[in-house]
């Protein structure tokens, strides 16, 4: 058993985790911070998945921090290159020294009386379970489950005599060079691996229940291309950054305001690429509107350049059985294959999966209300990373890490030792709708375990990065729905040892 008391543990060593130490270690050098990584790496889910093609969906100018610019000539970046981005970014500022790797959190219990948070941890491949205590805890490990992504019960899998594999744990011996591929899916992972696995495949076929939206961009913006000719890295940067944000917003919006307008400038962005063999509908006209669920971005049009060169197809139908050779499908058609990719979607997870308390009582997720988008009513000095469904990640998360330095900054110089959200007036109350506000089908299978919004700020989690960037920054602190307090007994720093990696 291994005690350390930390003024701020974060879980997670990924995009937000790396943002948040450097928010948090670079305003106060003396505090005390440690991050526990469950995995050996760090990269988050750019180390985890390794799928063919995997990638950006949103643009690197506001995927990158803000503190740290993205230099590379491609704004819609692969996996390998994010990954290395992030390890960089903790090595130059000298966050990876913080960072104890095969650290898996599991169970966290506040005091009340004791102003702090009791984290039991499993450490290494043996799962030794040491317990660390902390004054404030940071879930930077985002809302997916990275042991285990979402699985279809298809009937018949044990008749197949190919491969079955899911992207999110692709397997490393994998070979299917001139080999018939069915990737089943429509979703971002299902666009990504479809013009990737062509490219060696004998031939893939997208199977899909239903289309998504799909809107293809440049993977270089030609306005960052000028400005990084003219003007510093970092200046060029914030302008295509600014670009970037003011763009997205609006185009979000105007597809809000006007759906079936948006709907059919998408369509017909589709259409003007497809080859006359695949049309429109129903391959390509979902029945939803736009930005119900996340729109899909593929680069350069790549996935529509697959199907006009035959080295894929698109079938629309629902798949009743896996057989010998492939799959059968509702229709009664069967598509022969040697290899399936189930891309049937993840499985979300709130916290992380870590089983939290607050003075004994179990903190259920989907009960709680959640306040600023970042921490939850009735749970003491704990913030929750967490990302916009509409626009990049890190613009929010980057938020969220500013603000948790804003409390813990007030906490310090105030002598306060507890900040606890507490709901109050009509504008708190619960809504029906979860956190996360989309249709999706991983959305949707976890509304029930995923908090809950209000009516009103700051209660409400707005998808506007416009609109949350000044109450995030210039708002008060103690602004009477946070409350502060001071405990007398104080964390016990005496008995401590030394950390390991």
């Amino acid at each position: 058993m291994t005690s350390r008391h930390w003024d701020v543990l974060i879980v997670g060593a990924g995009l937000s985790g790396i943002g948040a130490a450097h928010r948090i270690g670079s305003a106060a050098p003396d505090r005390d911070y440690a991050i526990f990584e469950a995995r050996g790496a760090i990269g988050g889910t750019w180390d985890l998945f390794r799928y063919p093609g995997v990638r950006s969906d949103s643009d690197m100018h506001t995927l990158g921090y803000p503190f740290r610019p993205w230099t590379r000539r491609e704004s819609i970046a692969d996996g390998a290159s994010i990954r290395e981005y992030i390890r960089d970014t903790a090595a130059e500022h000298g966050i990876d020294r913080h960072i104890r790797f095969h650290h898996r959190v599991v169970a966290a219990a506040w005091s009340s009386a004791h102003a702090r948070w009791t984290v039991e941890v499993e450490v290494g491949p043996e799962r030794r379970t040491e317990t660390h205590t902390c004054s404030f805890l940071y879930l930077c490990s985002g809302y997916y489950d990275y042991d285990h992504g979402h699985v279809v019960d298809f009937p018949g899998q044990e008749r197949f005599r190919g491969r079955i594999v899911h992207p999110q744990h692709w397997p490393a011996d994998l070979s299917y060079r001139g080999e018939r591929v069915v990737v089943v899916g429509s979703g971002a992972t299902a666009v990504t691996l479809v013009p990737s696995m062509a490219e060696d495949a004998a031939h893939v076929t997208m199977l899909q229940r239903s289309p998504t939206y799909i809107a293809s961009r440049p993977d270089v913006d030609p306005l960052a291309e000028r400005l990084r000719a003219h003007l510093p890295d970092r200046l060029a940067y914030r302008l295509v950054r600014g670009k970037n944000i003011l763009t997205g917003t609006l185009v979000y919006r105007l597809c809000r305001r006007w759906p079936r307008r948006a709907a059919r400038v998408l369509r017909d962005g589709v259409a003007g690429q497809l080859p006359d063999s695949v049309p429109l509908d129903p391959h390509f006209a979902p029945r939803y509107d736009p930005w119900d669920q996340r729109l899909c971005l593929v680069p350069n049009g790549d996935l529509f350049r697959a199907l006009r060169d035959g080295r894929a197809s698109v079938v629309t139908d629902g798949l009743e059985s896996f057989t010998e050779h492939g799959v059968r499908l509702t229709s009664g058609e069967e598509l022969a294959a040697d290899v399936v990719v189930t891309a049937t979607g993840l499985e979300m997870l709130a916290f992380g999966g870590i089983d939290l308390t607050v003075d004994g009582e179990a903190v259920d997720p989907g009960r709680q209300v959640v306040y600023k988008g970042m921490m939850f009513s009735g749970v003491p000095n704990l913030a929750w990373s967490l990302g916009y469904t509409n626009a990049s990640w890190t613009l929010r998360s980057d938020l969220t890490a500013r603000y948790v330095r804003r409390v813990l900054d007030h906490m310090r110089r105030h002598g306060h030792t507890t900040c606890l959200p507490r709901p109050r007036g009509a504008g708190a109350r619960r809504s029906e709708r979860p956190i996360l506000d989309l249709s999706s089908g991983y959305v949707m299978r976890a509304a029930d375990r995923l908090p809950k919004q209000g009516s009103r700020r700051p209660w409400r989690l707005h998808q506007n990065y416009l609109v949350e960037l000044p109450a995030m920054r210039l708002s008060r602190v103690d602004d009477g729905s946070l409350l502060f307090s001071r405990t007398a007994s104080a964390p016990d720093r005496s008995a401590t040892t030394a950390p390991t990696r």
